[in-house]
């Protein structure tokens, strides 16, 4: 969750629109970190259906600013082999912003590095709502039966389809909510809040985040005992 682009542009006496150009670069920073990694995928939480409300002016200059980020780093994302695909409600969207997205989905289909979801009209219980009705209507045409519904078959109408739950949800600004960002699919994610704001986010507070990942014992509902017996039997 990308956040702090306003507070950092404040405390530097610019605008608001001046932070989110600023964010751009950590944007590329973690991309980079992420393919130097290994790490297959990447959400970014982009704009929000609640970003709507914020003045007409800023969300212009987003759609700006994403347009040109798209635009220009286009050929780097298919040269790395990157992956680019849009999750969120396509109705609503500007129309030159979609054909800039679309354009982009269908050039870096091939891209086997690193896959990189941009969150863009994008909200939880939408995207809750949405499976739900998607799944109502086969019910009703009668492709589909009720007790075929389980959590395999839910989570493979949502947004996210065919791409695996996120282990780390960081969250830059300090602020801890999950501003109805994933979630169906955060359910046991680790969580990972950090005060510096998105344009100050770096490799070296990326890398800080994956080492407190490392520390973290993910028991999915075990005890730390079934845990260690589980990894000392694999060990073997």
């Amino acid at each position: 969750i990308m956040d702090g682009n306003g507070r950092w542009a404040r405390r530097r006496l610019k605008n608001r629109v001046y932070g989110h150009e600023a964010g751009i670069e950590a944007v590329k920073t973690v991309i980079r970190c992420c393919v130097d990694c290994g790490i297959p995928y990447l959400t970014l939480y982009a704009f929000s259906k609640e970003n709507w409300q914020r003045p007409k002016a800023e969300v212009d200059s987003l759609w700006r600013i994403m347009k040109k980020f798209l635009q220009k780093e286009l050929s780097g994302l298919i040269e790395k082999g990157i992956k680019i695909l849009h999750i969120g409600d396509r109705e609503g969207l500007p129309s030159d912003v979609l054909a800039m997205l679309d354009n982009v989905v269908e050039k870096t289909k091939n891209g086997e590095n690193l896959i990189v979801q941009v969150a863009l009209n994008y909200g939880g219980r939408h995207e809750i709502v949405e499976a739900t009705r998607r799944i109502a209507e086969k019910v009703k045409r009668g492709e589909m039966k009720p007790d075929d519904i389980n959590l395999d078959t839910f989570a493979a109408h949502l947004f996210t389809a065919g791409v695996p739950d996120p282990d780390l949800l960081i969250r830059t600004s300090g602020e801890c909510r999950v501003s109805n960002f994933l979630l169906w699919q955060i359910a046991y994610t680790e969580l990972y809040i950090i005060d510096t704001l998105w344009p100050d986010f770096g490799e070296k507070e990326f890398y800080a985040a994956l080492e407190a990942f490392q520390t973290r014992e993910r028991r999915f509902g075990k005890i730390s005992e079934q845990l260690t017996v589980a990894e000392n039997c694999s060990a073997f």
